[in-house]
């Protein structure tokens, strides 16, 4: 069974696109095709996009889901004639909240997105160039300035991980790819010693991180299961050695592997 679900929104769209996945996520067996439509800001891109929902109606046999974040009412006018089925995620919230704080709100385009905040916004640019700089353990003397140090094989995830800590949150986050060398006298690697306390580690299963470096380079010993068991083995004994805190990103998404590290750290978010 096929549906498809437009994100609709007069904005970026993604506070449409984040609270309709987050729904649609609970129907394990339906299959969704997604649909982000962003900037539908006057009628015509309005009309223009009833067509393509119905011809998205035709071909599924079923009303397509329409989570939409539009405040102009002519706007939303205009997408109700569509044959969908409509869900309006701020009509939903903010009538009550309207009521419960005896106040109208602003009905501002794009507001949950703005930069509302010029110093918060500039943290976490800083936190990007940050992540940037000390990739794959390149400027291990930036280290005083991290919040947070990922260690973990190569292709574990530190990456995207680090990255999404910078966007997200504004935590500076640099990382370590742990090698086979390092691995050899059976210490942390001397860059990190001093910095213990800001250490997090990742691991994978041996399964996951083979397929992940075949599609970097295939067929090499790199990527053979026999090496990823050994140095996922030696990493994980080597965490439990130093007492440092750890998490298996394989069921993972970026998004939760940066929340438990967030919440497991105590790390706080720089709003």
């Amino acid at each position: 069974m096929k549906r498809t679900a437009f994100f609709i929104s007069d904005g970026t769209g993604l506070t449409a696109e984040a609270l309709g996945n987050s729904l649609l996520a609970q129907f394990e067996k339906i299959q969704f095709e997604r649909v982000t439509v962003p900037y539908i800001d006057d009628t015509t891109k309005a009309a223009e996009l009833v067509i393509r929902i119905n011809k998205a109606a035709e071909l599924d046999g079923g009303k397509p889901l329409i989570f939409d974040t539009i405040v102009n009412n002519d706007i939303r006018a205009v997408i109700s004639e569509a044959n969908g089925f409509m869900v309006d995620i701020f009509g939903t919230f903010l009538q009550p909240l309207e009521s419960e704080l005896s106040s109208s709100s602003s009905y501002s385009v794009g507001k949950s997105h703005a930069i509302s905040n010029e110093s918060n916004y500039e943290r976490r640019i800083h936190a990007v160039n940050f992540a940037l700089d000390n990739d794959d353990g390149a400027r291990t003397r930036q280290y005083d300035e991290a919040d947070l140090i990922l260690v973990g094989a190569s292709r574990s995830g530190k990456t995207p991980t680090c990255l999404y800590l910078a966007l997200q949150y504004g935590v500076k986050a640099a990382n370590y790819p742990i090698t086979e060398e390092d691995l050899l006298d059976e210490k942390l690697p001397e860059a990190l010693r001093p910095h213990k306390g800001k250490i997090f580690g990742l691991t994978i299963e041996p399964e996951r991180l083979a397929v992940i470096r075949n599609e970097r380079r295939p067929n090499s010993r790199y990527s053979s299961l026999k090496q990823c068991m050994h140095e996922i083995e030696e990493i994980e004994l080597l965490y439990r050695r130093e007492r440092i805190p750890f998490m298996n990103t394989t069921a993972y998404s970026v998004e939760e592997i940066a929340t438990r590290i967030m919440v497991t750290t105590g790390l706080q978010r720089n709003r």
